[in-house]
């Protein structure tokens, strides 16, 4: 099981510019909203793209997705600790509870 970050943790890590997000959403998801500095790297990309997203095998690595109920930030941490990955934790919570929390987004999207 992937180590859990808690919002708390994970907005100072944010803030200190000590960890990579990975939104395990992806797509229309992460235009639409995604933590601060996030990246979108979604299960089925995980073999082809992680080796360029992240050259770092041994950096720190928040992966999340929607909500508690959302497997897909679990399946991108596996997927990243089987190729190697050495610091993998995981935002169970996810950008639900961020957002909730008042807690500030980025978009590709223009807001309305």
């Amino acid at each position: 099981m992937t180590a859990l970050i808690s919002r708390d943790e994970l907005k100072a890590a944010i803030d200190a510019g000590d960890v990579i997000v990975v939104d395990a959403l992806g797509g229309d998801y992460y235009a639409q909203q995604h933590l601060p500095g996030a990246i979108a790297l979604v299960e089925a990309e995980v073999a082809e793209r992680a080796a360029t997203l992240l050259p770092d095998k041994d950096a720190a690595i928040v992966t999340y997705c929607s909500n508690v109920a959302c497997p897909n930030s679990q399946a991108v941490a596996n997927r990243l600790s089987a190729l190697g990955y050495t610091n993998v934790r995981k935002y169970r919570e996810g950008i639900q509870d961020w957002v909730e929390a008042g807690l500030p987004v980025e978009s590709l999207t223009t807001a309305s």
